[in-house]
């Protein structure tokens, strides 16, 4: 292949490379960026916070239904999201990612537009990464946090008595993805909510430094993520439907649809809202809600007070 035809093979690594971190900005924490074998980074806490996740064409993302910069801005925030989670404050992103060799360069150098946009809302960058040829398009991201000296904030500090609240917003991504998979591309802020999530990144931080006892992301869903934080807590958890918001323009795409937002809500994934449990007695940090209380432990995740009938959450192999 030449140069000429446009694919990350003409284009050839080194050049990409250059053409996807040339004239970017690092923030401080970012003490020797893209070029050499890794990265070095300042770790002001003593301890650094870090996750990664794997996103595959057609299982995670579809560039039918996303722009290149979307689909980078998404793989960024589900990773952002979790550090959050933690109570944690992001400071920095590493990028892998591996694409057939027809690939258009300007596709991936799109991607990696969204990746350094999605990482600039939190103030920091893409310090390194790697590029391979792979049979399908796979971006692999690893995010890093600073705990602030503050400690992290898991899934298994709730104790009964506890008020559950969210941050974020919760069914959106789900409502988007049924708009697609029915041909239609509106309306817009439903579907963008499934191409590209929005979560509440200062949230976590701020539900760290007002005693939370339990963090999680909602990637999966509400009632199966929450199985999570009752099992690692060794709690039941009750979710109250009263509290929950289904915003007007839910109920209007469930109507179309012939679907109840409601599920949406306690089931859908990919919003990446962050949930919390804290203190029954304390205020709530600005920007977070009741949704329902924890209960005794053995009772599980109930819904006003009664198991969820209908199935929901994703997990991998199992769909």
């Amino acid at each position: 292949m030449s140069p000429e035809d446009g694919s990350v093979a003409g284009t050839g690594e080194f050049a990409l490379i250059r053409r996807i971190t040339g004239g970017r900005r690092q923030p401080a924490s970012t003490l020797l960026g893209p070029g050499d074998d890794a990265a070095v980074l300042a770790a002001p806490d003593g301890r650094v916070v870090a996750t990664t996740d794997v996103l595959v064409h057609g299982v995670h993302f579809r560039l039918d239904w996303s722009s290149p910069e979307q689909v980078g801005r998404k793989a960024v925030a589900v990773n952002l999201a979790d550090v959050a989670a933690m109570g944690a404050k992001p400071s920095s992103v590493l990028v892998g990612i591996a694409c057939p060799p027809d690939t258009p360069a300007q596709v991936v150098a799109e991607i990696t537009d969204g990746m350094w946009a999605e990482a600039a809302r939190v103030g920091v960058g893409v310090s390194g990464g790697d590029l391979v040829s792979a049979d399908q398009l796979v971006l692999s991201i690893t995010a890093l946090g600073d705990l602030e000296d503050r400690e992290p904030v898991t899934r298994a500090g709730a104790r009964p008595g506890d008020v559950l609240a969210m941050a974020g917003r919760l069914g959106w991504a789900a409502a988007g993805l049924a708009v697609l998979r029915r041909g239609f591309r509106s309306p817009v802020g439903v579907v963008n909510a499934q191409r590209c999530p929005e979560p509440p990144y200062e949230a976590g931080p701020q539900a760290a430094l007002a005693g939370a006892t339990a963090m999680l992301d909602v990637s999966d869903g509400l009632l199966a993520d929450l199985a999570h934080l009752a099992d690692a807590s060794e709690v039941g958890l009750d979710v109250q439907t009263g509290l929950l918001e289904v915003s007007t323009r839910l109920q209007e795409v469930g109507s179309a649809l012939g679907a109840d937002p409601l599920t949406w809500v306690l089931t859908g994934g990919e919003d990446h809202a962050l949930v919390a449990t804290f203190p029954p007695f304390d205020d709530l940090p600005q920007g977070w809600r009741k949704i329902g209380v924890v209960t005794m432990p053995g009772s599980g995740v109930t819904v006003d007070g009664e198991a969820y009938g209908r199935p929901g959450g994703w997990e991998h192999w199992q769909q």
